[in-house]
């Protein structure tokens, strides 16, 4: 029997209302949407996936090494040719011969790597994490993009027999559809927008269609107490709500579009993550892709299941700082290139931007952040000692970067972020019981929440690019 043992969601803490929209276009096309989270500028599917996982491993108390099973799945992976699980899988320190697998191509991509998950563990796997993670884009004046929102989910699956006394979820139930619905929505090679052919009847009837034809093939009827239905705009889950055999208060109480807005790949897992995370003991999640398919599930609990979730902010944008954001009006790039980091020297230092790995220096025993080179406590040129830092600390020293401060690897971003914090930091051994001084950026508040003496915490974000090749790498952000 495969459970769920643990649950983690994650939103950007950037939001634009409705109202935004409507005083910059004079209408609002995204219907029953509220509010929408906006991914910052250095955040995409995959450090969403990343803060979405983290949590799921913790709130299920499972060590990352144990995990022999990824998936990740996007409608919008960062690259479009690039198998992602092992940059994600090195973030979260996986073992390297965990069996990894990538879900694209189709908002049904999260219930499809949730479905291939419970397969995987009834095929010999023992613990499977199950990550989705996205962040629509559409033309600018078009619903798509009104709608459009960021968030991820995880999910963390074992063998029920080898499950902890905590609750758990199992899916006890599951069935698919599928029809030909061409133009619902798609996004062809080459294009950055996802669009839609905007024949309202025809888009209605394959929603409806697939989501009724894959809630019939159930072999039971579902009685629930919530419904995570697909949701690209605010009202069309209710409009299923019928097709799939149930009503709208069930549908509410698992709703997240009306302030997250559409998440994609992420809607119905973020939706499910949700209401187990507010205690629902039996949910329906039914998902749709266009093209067009469908997938439902029946999941009970077994007593609480473990969640983090970080769904919850208030930090508006206003509809220039959105465009700023998505990176649709910048200065542009500096004249003159930035320090050059060659993809092969990048590779070298992934444990430490990744993973904080450290080095003592076996002469004096000093710690040393990056360790290499000679020891700045003795000069001694040896072999350092790994040891891993905790990912907590303090503020030594902080600056702010303006436009014009930032070098010029940085400039795009800060372009499109603003002002940002740039800090010494001293992050910490596990045990608390030494340190070790870091430059790092800020990420997730304004320079003026970073001050000396304050408690951080680091998380992995987008750095740069050059030469076409993201660089991620960990960030410092307030303490929870």
């Amino acid at each position: 029997m495969t459970v769920i043992t643990g649950v983690g969601a994650y939103a950007p803490r950037f939001r634009i209302t409705a109202e935004a929209f409507h005083e910059a276009w004079g209408q609002f096309q995204a219907a029953g949407v509220n509010e929408k989270a906006v991914a910052a500028a250095d955040e995409d599917a995959l450090t969403m996936a990343y803060e979405a996982a983290g949590r799921a491993l913790e709130a299920a108390d499972v060590d990352a090494a144990s995990v022999d099973w990824l998936a990740f799945a996007s409608s919008r992976p960062p690259l479009a040719e690039e198998d992602l699980t092992p940059r994600l899988g090195a973030m979260l320190e996986l073992d390297e011969t965990a069996t990894r697998h990538v879900f694209a191509g189709s908002t049904r991509a999260g219930t499809r790597a949730l479905w291939a998950g419970m397969d995987a563990l009834e095929s010999g796997s023992t613990t499977g994490l199950v990550v989705a993670a996205d962040a629509p884009r559409g033309v600018p004046d078009d619903g798509v993009d009104h709608a459009a929102g960021a968030g991820a989910a995880a999910f963390v699956l074992e063998n029920g027999a080898s499950g902890t006394n905590r609750g758990s979820a199992e899916i006890v139930d599951r069935a698919e559809y599928a029809t030909p619905y061409p133009g619902t929505r798609f996004r062809t090679t080459g294009e950055d927008e996802t669009r839609g052919l905007g024949v309202t009847q025809y888009d209605r009837a394959a929603f409806t269609e697939t989501i009724g034809g894959a809630v019939a093939g159930l072999e039971t009827d579902p009685d629930v107490e919530a419904a995570a239905i697909q949701a690209p705009d605010g009202k069309l889950p209710y409009r299923a709500a019928g097709a799939a055999g149930v009503g709208t208060d069930e549908i509410q109480a698992a709703s997240t579009v009306h302030g997250l807005g559409d998440l994609g790949a992420a809607s119905v897992p973020v939706s499910l993550a949700s209401a187990l995370a507010d205690g629902s003991e039996s949910v329906l999640a039914v998902s749709h892709g266009s093209g067009a398919g469908a997938d439902a599930l029946v999941v009970e609990t077994d007593g609480e299941v473990p969640a983090e979730t970080a769904l919850e902010s208030d930090d508006s944008l206003s509809y220039a700082e959105y465009l700023r954001q998505r990176g649709v009006v910048t200065s542009g790039p500096p004249s003159g290139g930035g320090a050059y980091v060659s993809v092969p020297s990048w590779r070298r230092s992934i444990p430490q931007r990744y993973n904080l790995e450290a080095g003592r220096c076996p002469e004096c025993g000093a710690l040393s952040f990056p360790p290499e080179g000679a020891c700045s406590s003795c000069n001694a040129l040896e072999e350092y000692e790994p040891v891993q830092l905790s990912g907590e600390g303090s503020i030594e020293a902080v600056t702010t970067i303006s436009q014009g401060g930032a070098p010029p690897e940085f400039a795009e971003q800060q372009g499109r972020s603003g002002d940002y914090a740039a800090a010494i930091v001293s992050l910490e051994t596990k045990d608390g019981s030494e340190s070790a001084s870091i430059a790092a950026m800020g990420t997730d508040a304004a320079p003026d929440a970073f001050a000396v003496g304050d408690r951080i915490e680091t998380t992995i974000r987008r750095i740069y690019t050059q030469e076409g090749v993201t660089r991620y790498g960990f960030k410092v952000r307030p303490a929870e």
